[in-house]
């Protein structure tokens, strides 16, 4: 074959390989290419993983902390107002100046009751053996404003279901000409919490917050004792016996069955004790339909019960009236 034709078929090898890219078999071996194994893949995947994961894990507890603060700011806010509300009422409290030994009748009526006829919440504390005891507790406190008498109650409806327990406050006036008088107002709180259709009533009973486990009320003197036996109080210059501060027996949980201020009697200072349900504790409770089951999972959630203590001074106490 002539040299010539040779040497134009290289050349036609050595341009074909320069436009396709592509090395013609005769200049030897194409190279190798580097690239991943699967096990470095598998590594990478792995790590990917885990990161993910420890970012989700942060997402998730921040979530809960930001999910925390808003329910202890919900929780803070509605205990506040209701103590502020209750506060506003005690601080207000009259006399009647009506001498008897009893409660309820024409006339006599009971300045402040303090009942705790429901059965209790008892809760576990955690980290500790002890237990404690959430008391629901409704009171009647009267005041007066010119010539208007008020009664004002709080009670908890413990026969929700959905809320559960509901802080109702009760509110009813009459002029203090009228013949009942504070008896009829007393006499009125007490039909009402009894009566099913007064927790729909919005005129004299209103619905305050959700998710009270412990509402109790303790009276002190001038002394600061706790009132919870009968003592003696001077009204007109004399000497009277059992007009006040005397509970009703047996007691229950530790508190007075019923206890009754009458007459001129005021206590000093009173102290209010609430116990709040967090909202998410509240809500999972009310979606359980059984009340044995409710009230078991209730006791196993007392870290979720936030407790508001204030103890208020009366404005109105004779001190000269306590011997």
């Amino acid at each position: 074959m002539p040299k010539s034709r040779v040497e134009s078929r290289e050349s036609r090898v050595v341009r074909w390989s320069e436009i396709s890219g592509s090395r013609p078999s005769t200049l030897g071996p194409r190279p190798a290419i580097a690239a991943f194994t699967l096990v470095e893949v598998l590594v990478v995947v792995v790590l990917m993983s885990f990161i993910i994961l420890a970012l989700m894990a942060v997402f998730n507890s921040t979530q809960s902390a930001f999910r925390a603060s808003i329910t202890q700011t919900d929780v803070l806010e509605g205990g506040r107002s209701a103590m502020g509300l209750i506060k506003s009422d005690l601080e207000t409290m009259a006399p009647s100046f009506g001498i008897s030994d009893n409660a309820v009748g024409a006339v006599n009526f009971s300045t402040a009751v303090v009942t705790g006829t429901n059965t209790p919440l008892v809760q576990s504390l955690a980290g500790s053996g002890y237990l404690r005891t959430n008391v629901l507790e409704e009171f009647f406190i009267l005041t007066r404003q010119n010539t208007t008498w008020t009664g004002v109650g709080y009670v908890v409806n413990t026969a929700s279901a959905n809320p559960i327990n509901p802080l109702y406050r009760f509110s009813m006036s009459t002029n203090v000409l009228a013949a009942a008088g504070p008896a009829a107002l007393y006499n009125n709180f007490m039909n009402a919490v009894s009566s099913y259709a007064a927790w729909t009533n919005t005129s004299i009973m209103s619905h305050l917050m959700d998710g009270v486990v412990d509402l109790r009320v303790r009276a002190y003197d001038t002394k600061g004792g706790w009132m919870w036996m009968t003592t003696n109080v001077v009204v007109n210059n004399v000497m009277v016996t059992n007009v006040w501060a005397y509970p009703t027996f047996p007691f229950i949980w530790g508190e007075p069955s019923v206890f009754y201020m009458l007459s001129n009697a005021l206590p000093a200072s009173v102290e209010i004790q609430l116990g709040v349900l967090e909202d998410r504790t509240l809500q999972r409770a009310e979606s359980i339909p059984d009340s044995n089951t409710r009230s078991n999972y209730l006791a196993q959630h007392a870290g979720q019960v936030h407790l508001f203590r204030q103890r208020i001074p009366i404005r109105n106490v004779d001190p000269s009236a306590y011997q």
